[in-house]
């Protein structure tokens, strides 16, 4: 390769990445792909012997509620003892990727108790599909008033791609992030499917009057935007902007900030190309279609997110977003400009050699991570110095 074009790839590498309105950032060359950094963050082990934890939340004193993904959910003390699983979690399909997914609380937590699962749930014939169930925590024991108040339709068999995260829009909406379940990536671009799509519901069930598909015939009034492959991260900002995180196919993993009635078009357009190298629908643009904010290529492979409002490590990593990666397996952090764009990535904790799954930030103003391993561990992350 000529100098001239090595140099131009470099600054498309370090200049600010893209937003809507711009081309999201190429495939660089592998001397340009950021490493993990080490120095800069180390971390403090709280708890191990988790089977394979996917979801972490923290309980108002402190205390970490953790979900496993073969059906058990968990209560991790302060001073790291795991406790024995709660009864009467959901039945969940645990094969492949499904399994109990995310955890989230409900605002209100600290007088109602409530808490939300996202899980694989079994259907007939072998089928399963994403649903979310809300139950109050009964002491450290068990849940009580399970409830279904959400469903994928249609489900389907296979054990690839259910999502998912639940985040809290306000206090009575959650988002749903989802996959297309794999086997059935067209679905993703069905409107009469709820397969690939982030749904917006009302913590009951019901559907908000101001989804943007709703009074229609021809599409599912839960969803909120759709052509998604598979969303393992989600989180607000500070403005209410919802950010989400998607694993590509052989690259082409997406940021984006999902807006309503949009489609962000998987398997239509994508970045990366199949696994057996053919391309992607028609390629990477096509008009009315959303681009991505960055891809990435190679891929992270995404899962868990957060967007840092502490002030444990610098007033610098404020509003950026961190996110899991389980392979090659670090803590990505993405620095933001003021314009929503992603001005420069950074890598860390890449020595751990471990699947993070999950970011949170805790009440201490630490982030915590938790790893996809049958060993799986919860770790505080603090300043190397």
């Amino acid at each position: 390769m000529r100098f001239a074009s090595i140099l131009r790839l470099a600054l498309l590498w370090v200049a600010p990445c893209a937003c809507r309105a711009q081309r999201p950032i190429g495939p660089a060359p592998a001397s340009l792909q950021p490493r993990s950094t080490p120095g800069v963050v180390r971390v403090d082990t709280i708890a191990k012997g988790l089977s394979h934890p996917w979801g972490l939340e923290f309980l108002p004193d402190g205390r970490m509620i953790v979900t496993e993904r073969d059906g058990r959910v968990r209560i991790v003390t302060l001073q790291g003892k795991v406790l024995p699983p709660l009864k009467n979690v959901p039945m969940v399909q645990a094969q492949g990727q499904g399994g109990l997914l995310d955890v989230a609380l409900d605002p209100g937590f600290a007088q109602n108790r409530t808490i939300y699962l996202s899980y694989a749930e079994p259907g007939d014939d072998n089928t399963a599909g994403t649903a979310v169930a809300r139950a109050k925590l009964s002491g450290d024991t068990a849940l009580i008033g399970v409830r279904v108040i959400y469903q994928q339709q249609p489900k389907k068999r296979g054990g690839g791609h259910f999502g998912s995260r639940i985040v809290f829009q306000d206090s009575n909406t959650i988002f749903v992030t989802q996959g297309e379940r794999f086997n059935y990536r067209d679905e993703a671009q069905d409107p009469k499917s709820l397969l690939g799509k982030i749904v917006r519901v009302h913590t009951d069930g019901s559907i908000p009057r101001d989804n943007p598909f709703v009074g229609r015939s021809d599409a599912r009034a839960e969803i909120w935007s759709s052509g998604h492959r598979n969303m393992q991260g989600a989180a607000l900002d500070s403005t209410g902007r919802l950010w989400t995180i998607e694993h590509g196919p052989a690259g082409g993993d997406e940021l984006n900030h999902p807006e309503p009635g949009k489609n962000y078009g998987w398997p239509v357009i994508g970045y990366g190309v199949n696994y057996d190298g053919s391309r992607v629908g028609i390629g990477a643009v096509k008009d009315g279609i959303e681009q991505p904010v960055i891809y990435w290529d190679p891929v992270i492979a995404p899962s868990g997110m957060a967007i840092y409002y502490g002030d444990r490590y610098g007033a610098d990593w404020r509003g950026n977003i961190f996110v899991g990666s389980m392979n090659p397996g670090a803590l990505v952090r993405l620095v933001m400009s003021p314009a929503g764009t992603v001005a420069r990535e950074e890598r860390y904790l890449g020595e751990l050699n471990a699947r993070i799954r999950d970011v949170k930030q805790g009440p201490d103003g630490f982030l915590y991570v938790i790893t996809d391993e049958g060993d799986g561990r919860i770790y505080r992350v603090v300043p190397a110095r």
